[in-house]
């Protein structure tokens, strides 16, 4: 039986796979009827297309979407990560800018996080405090698939946890990624000037040519 957090978390990534395989004209429809599956239609919906697999996944299969996401092999919108965790925007947010972190060892509870994890929360919220310019930034845990994660949402009402949730485009994770997401630096090889000097005067010295 299917969890309600499972189902949430489920459907999400089927109307996410629909938004970025299916036509254009055939996107809604198709969203509309994931959207009002129950449990049922959608356990069998998952048996008919093989989704649902009884055996123990194997060493390249992720053993939730969080596995799947600190491995690359879910494709995510990454904003930034550290050693012990990965910073993605939620697909299936509360509010624009709503990211939610990972961290990189499975963690059942709260308790088990480790500590450079909401270092990591705080550095994030500063950043869509200055971005996205919200009211304010919540910092909340939650727990899915057996595993506890970090929630930081922008509140510009009266957001909460427990708000509705709306389905973000692609085209606007994609915006907001650009806005919160690391800057590479560039390298800049700075060369000395003595040095470059000298390597310009090396030549190649041949003997004075006898007559």
């Amino acid at each position: 039986m299917l969890t309600e957090e499972q189902i949430k978390e489920i459907k999400s990534q089927l109307i996410k796979q629909i938004t970025s395989t299916f036509p254009e004209d055939k996107k809604a429809e198709a969203v509309h009827q994931v959207e009002i599956m129950d449990e049922q239609q959608l356990e069998n919906f998952l048996k008919q297309n093989n989704l649902i697999k009884e055996k123990e996944p194997s060493a390249n299969e992720p053993s939730t979407v969080f596995r799947g996401i600190v491995s690359g092999q879910i494709p995510s919108h990454k904003i930034d990560e550290n050693k012990y965790a990965v910073a993605t925007l939620e697909i299936n947010p509360i509010s624009k800018g709503h990211t939610i972190l990972i961290p990189k060892k499975e963690a059942n509870s709260i308790e088990k996080i480790p500590q450079p994890v909401f270092t990591l929360a705080k550095k994030i919220s500063k950043k869509i405090k200055s971005k996205l310019k919200p009211k304010e930034v919540k910092i909340a845990s939650s727990n899915s698939f057996g595993e506890s994660i970090i929630n930081i949402f922008p509140v510009y009402e009266n957001e909460s946890l427990t708000s509705q949730r709306y389905h973000a485009e692609e085209k606007e994770l994609q915006e907001i990624q650009k806005k919160l997401g690391k800057k590479e630096r560039k390298k800049i090889i700075k060369i000395k000037k003595k040095k470059q000097e000298e390597s310009e005067k090396e030549t190649l010295r041949l003997p004075k040519r006898i007559p």
